[in-house]
């Protein structure tokens, strides 16, 4: 059997791209899937929510504001279900606010692609050998209060891809890298409105910041960015009284991987063949990761136009009564030529005690299809111990 490798198929099937000029892609896209039912009901923010189990993800400096000592989560997301029924994402966190000022978090992410059987003829009467593709991370995060209304974190993740399928003269290790993320979370004071109380928060992460992956271990020629991204949020509350609350939320973010050039006529033969395309390849795989960083700012072929459809942007609002009944929505939109995803949410959450379970369903609203469209998303999370006050 030929040597395989579905790390090409997989980053089709997570994006969905339409053949667009200067796409980013990246390896490891699962990291950027909404893990639990919260954020995916307003389409997919949590930089700058209030702290929840789930804010390893997002932001994990919120976890310096959680309300209460402890919390532990679970999470699954069906995924592709029009094609497939055992392709999924799983997530499980727990966090330790250990004193008033800090906080520890922990999370381990897995995406199962379920079972794949392989023939090495085209007979079906062969006995087919079952492969299971599958990727994971796994994050530890630090958040520390910088002043009563400031937090800051730091998380580091292992990353484990093991998506490659042997043949008789290979062998199928996995591909392995590690990022940083670096967070930090504005939460104000309570403050008294005309006819409401109110407060606001900001969130900043800068997630996956890490060396580039790859299946064959060489790094200068075959090898994928990771998907650092910049997220930047904010979000208003509007407190009408003790059992009414209205959250706005707003958030931008960008992939912070170099964009793909224009080709031409690069080894100067007059015209543009193969071999260029070949040429350009080589030079974009040659960019260092944390170079690629700086040039994701300011290197897209069509100026400023074209840097800002790299920014994607999202709305949402939560609606909270008594702290016990959640309703949500949002609206995610990337440019169409910059992959397209553009879709509306929906989502709800029942809280009772220390036990939260959350709900969310998507709406495509792009020519693009979209593998999460038709699918219930949900979450169950536990929040004990101590509480803290907010101020």
């Amino acid at each position: 059997m030929k040597k395989i490798a579905i790390v090409s198929l997989f980053l089709l099937v997570v994006q969905f791209v339409k053949a667009q000029e200067n796409v980013i892609t990246t390896g490891v896209p699962f990291l950027l899937i909404a893990a639990d039912a919260r954020a995916a009901g307003v389409a997919d923010m949590g930089v700058a929510t209030s702290a929840d189990v789930f804010s390893q993800q997002y932001n994990p400096s919120k976890y310096a504001f959680s309300p209460t000592k402890f919390g532990v989560s679970v999470s699954y997301t069906p995924y592709l279900t029009s094609i497939a029924n055992d392709i999924s994402l799983s997530q499980v966190t727990f966090y330790d606010r250990f004193n008033e000022r800090s906080a520890f978090a922990a999370s381990l992410r897995y995406f199962g692609l379920g079972d794949i059987e392989l023939r090495e003829t085209g007979d079906p009467n062969e006995i087919p050998r079952t492969v299971s593709p599958n990727e994971l991370a796994f994050d530890l995060s630090y958040s520390l209060k910088l002043s009563d209304q400031f937090s800051m974190g730091v998380a580091g993740r292992y990353i484990r891809s093991n998506l490659k399928i042997p043949d008789g003269n290979t062998d199928a290790s996995s591909a392995n890298s590690f990022a940083v993320d670096v967070s930090g979370f504005y939460q104000s004071e309570e403050f008294a409105m005309s006819d409401f109380n109110a407060r606001y928060r900001i969130g900043l992460n800068l997630q996956n910041m890490g060396p580039k992956i790859s299946y064959d271990g060489d790094i200068e020629r075959s090898s994928n960015f990771l998907p650092a991204n910049f997220k930047l949020g904010g979000s208003f509350d509007f407190i009408l009284d003790e059992y009414n609350k209205v959250t706005a939320l707003a958030e931008i973010n960008k992939l912070m991987v170099p964009t793909p050039q224009e080709v031409g006529d690069e080894d100067g033969d007059g015209d543009v063949d193969n071999t260029d395309y070949s040429i350009a390849n080589e030079e974009y795989r040659q960019i260092g990761w944390f170079e690629g960083i700086f040039k994701s700012f300011g290197d897209a072929p069509g100026g400023f136009s074209e840097e800002m459809k790299e920014i994607a942007w999202a709305l949402g609002a939560e609606y909270w009564y008594q702290d016990s009944f959640a309703f949500r929505t949002g609206y995610f939109h990337e440019s169409p030529d910059k992959g397209a995803r553009q879709y509306a949410t929906i989502g709800a959450g029942f809280k009772y005690n220390i036990v939260k379970v959350d709900v969310s369903y998507l709406f495509s609203t792009s020519t693009v299809r979209n593998p999460l469209e038709n699918t219930l998303r949900f979450s169950l999370s536990f929040s004990f111990g101590d509480s803290y006050d907010e101020y």
